[in-house]
């Protein structure tokens, strides 16, 4: 069975997406449907913008999401999933491509999101950080001895688990975890505590406007962060994405729970190669490639 996964924050790159635009006029119609929908020329900064550009929490995720909605799109015919899955904001793109949202829905929540995202990070201070080399359980109750908000946020793959809260709490967190013998525990350059109680106001932000959108039965499972279950039903994908922004993203229980529901190939689709080396890393017999026109 052939899965198809999207991934989130961090994999854009400058020029992404300019190869879709410039041949497909399928993508040309949706990328200037977006620079309307989003009032400013996403298109100029993905295609020709700065690293800085592309590192706006309100460029960033739309900026991803486009990529990877846009190629699903491209790829027509061809783009049959069985089952799909997106971490994080990549959720909102496997949504779209699967047909639970529509493309223009998609785009308004993820824009949305972002900017909900950003002025959480901004009331409070806050990080995450990359922890290598330890049982998830042993991070889990590190997290839960320290004072303060830490807790887990992104189960990547076995030995690799992203921990999120408040900086202090995530500073001790790192240092209590190098202790246990982590071979890293490392802040990453993000601009707040992602996945945790801290976007709670986000959450909050964002719950309405999930809840005026309209969200159909998909053409195959959804595999969401929020359990890492199957979901096909639009009230209960719905209410999975209000809790999404609070709580972990499960991308290691989600890629198990599609191998053992017969995924044999997985598909990444949208910039860069980091599910496929995490898909490997969970499950080394199945197969895991990029999406090719």
């Amino acid at each position: 069975m052939k899965a198809y996964v999207f991934p989130g924050q961090g994999a854009q790159f400058v020029g992404m997406g300019k190869d879709l635009y410039d041949n497909s006029p399928v993508a040309k119609e949706l990328f200037e449907k977006a620079n309307n929908i989003l009032g400013f020329r996403i298109t100029d900064l993905m295609f020709a913008g700065t690293d800085e550009d592309l590192k706006q929490t309100k460029v960033t995720q739309p900026a991803v999401f486009l990529h990877s909605v846009i190629l699903a799109k491209v790829l027509g015919e061809s783009f049959k999933p069985e089952m799909v899955a997106g971490h994080s904001l990549g959720e909102f793109s496997a949504l779209v491509a699967s047909g639970a949202m529509s493309f223009e829905d998609g785009l308004v929540l993820v824009s949305k999101r972002a900017m909900a995202m950003q002025k959480a990070c901004e009331a409070e201070p806050s990080t995450m950080a990359a922890v290598l080399g330890l049982a998830d359980n042993i991070v889990e109750e590190a997290c839960a001895s320290i004072d303060g908000v830490v807790v887990a946020a992104n189960y990547n793959c076995p030995g690799q688990l992203v921990i999120s809260g408040s900086i202090l709490a995530v500073d001790a967190a790192c240092e209590k975890l190098k202790g246990l013998g982590a071979k890293r525990a490392l802040r990453l350059p993000v601009g707040g505590a992602f996945h945790s109680p801290l976007m709670e106001p986000a959450r909050v932000e964002l719950e309405q406007a999930i809840k005026d959108t309209k969200f159909s039965t998909p053409i195959c499972p959804v595999y969401q962060n929020v359990n890492a279950q199957a979901v096909t039903d639009p009230e209960t994908i719905q209410a999975n994405l209000v809790s999404q922004l609070t709580a972990p993203v499960r991308w290691t229980q989600s890629v198990k729970n599609m191998v053992a529901d017969g995924a044999t190939d997985f598909v990444e689709v949208g910039p860069g190669k980091v599910l496929q080396g995490l898909v490997k890393k969970i499950e080394p017999s199945v197969n895991a490639e990029s999406a090719v026109l």
